[in-house]
């Protein structure tokens, strides 16, 4: 079987998109699906990384504003793609009439059904990712990993015939996630607050993780509590974030481009962290969470998780205030970072990537 990816990472778009896919391709290759991947050369993309994990990967040049042609934009996400989508379908076009793929994967806010019909002559079946539910596709299968999310909301933006997969029950995790489920759920049993993860994704553009060890000084935290912040190799304000940090009262470490963020996060207490695809591996393991909402697309994810006791939110804009409250709060009552644990743990199991997969294979 081959399948191609098209998705994107950048500066702007982050590393979500493409971590996600990844998990997908390598669950398929390890059944023997020959997988690779199309990605254009955003500031901040990953292709290095996808090429080191052992995938082909297919760069499409960045186009300049003024040089792209095609109708206005008509979505919110249309700026994404570095270029228009009658450009990037007809830049894919040779590359999957050279290998045209069983599946075509896309994972991107700017692809929908125009792009899809242009390029419909040149893959046997379109598998569409997506947690939006506002643009129109022509795929056969779509797959939507929000809590919550229900299959109405797409019928209308879809084929009758499309096979819809929403919910959180189909969340793409790495397999080490899984492996450390029992392991993360038992050490949790009345454990203190030692360990606090901060980690605001890949590339964190906007420093949100200085702004939150700012914050933290003007909470309760323990004195002995050790605070590791992960950030991706291509965030922009690295340096900044480790003078920061040594300047803290607590124990703590800047870790970059890490390889084991499973072991991280089943060792955590608590995280402090983004409503992303990083809030699926939480619930996985059964870590609370205190959430910042960073983007639009993330509202719904985070109102769910809150929703179901499994994460607190707050706001980016009363950070300050809000997480020395929620610290107080989540350290004087008895039990409060144990019941959040047991909520998260129903929310994921981590066998998202196998279920598809399966789907795929059939």
């Amino acid at each position: 079987m081959r399948i191609t990816f098209r998705t994107d990472a950048s500066l702007q778009i982050g590393t979500g998109h493409v971590m996600r896919c990844l998990t997908l391709a390598k669950a398929m290759a390890a059944g023997g699906a020959e997988c690779d991947f199309i990605c254009r050369e955003h500031p901040g993309n990953l292709m290095d990384f996808i090429r080191g994990q052992g995938f082909t990967t297919h760069p499409l040049p960045l186009l300049p504003e003024t040089g792209r042609s095609g109708s206005a934009p008509e979505t919110a996400h249309d700026h994404w793609l570095g270029a228009s989508r009658h450009q990037d379908a007809e830049a894919c076009r040779p590359l999957l009439l050279k290998r045209p793929p069983d599946w075509l994967i896309t994972d991107h806010y700017a692809l929908e059904s125009r792009w899809e019909q242009a390029l419909a002559p040149h893959y046997r079946k379109l598998l569409v990712i997506d947690d939006l539910a506002d643009r129109t596709h022509v795929c056969d299968t779509l797959l939507d990993q929000t809590l919550g999310r229900a299959t109405e909301d797409y019928r209308s933006l879809v084929p009758n015939r499309c096979q819809l997969l929403c919910g959180s029950s189909y969340a793409l995790l790495r397999p080490e996630f899984a492996a450390l489920r029992s392991y993360s759920l038992q050490r949790r049993a009345g454990a203190p607050l030692g360990e606090l993860l901060i980690n605001m994704g890949g590339v964190d553009k906007d420093n949100v993780t200085g702004q939150v060890l700012a914050a933290l000084l003007t909470s309760p935290l323990p004195k002995d509590c050790r605070i590791t912040a992960v950030m991706g190799s291509t965030a922009p304000w690295l340096e900044q974030v480790r003078q920061q940090a040594s300047e803290l009262p607590w124990p703590n470490r800047v870790l970059v481009g890490i390889g084991n963020m499973a072991q991280l996060m089943a060792d955590s207490d608590l995280a402090i962290g983004a409503a992303g695809t990083t809030a699926w591996e939480r619930c996985c393991l059964g870590l609370p969470a205190l959430m910042l909402v960073l983007a639009d697309n993330q509202q719904k994810v985070a109102q769910s998780l809150a929703d179901t006791g499994a994460a607190a939110v707050i706001p980016a804009g009363e950070m300050a205030l809000q997480l020395a409250a929620w610290m107080g709060r989540l350290l004087a009552t008895s039990g409060a970072l144990e019941a959040m644990s047991q909520a998260a743990m129903q929310v994921v199991d981590g066998d998202g990537a196998r279920r598809i997969t399966r789907l795929l294979e059939a």
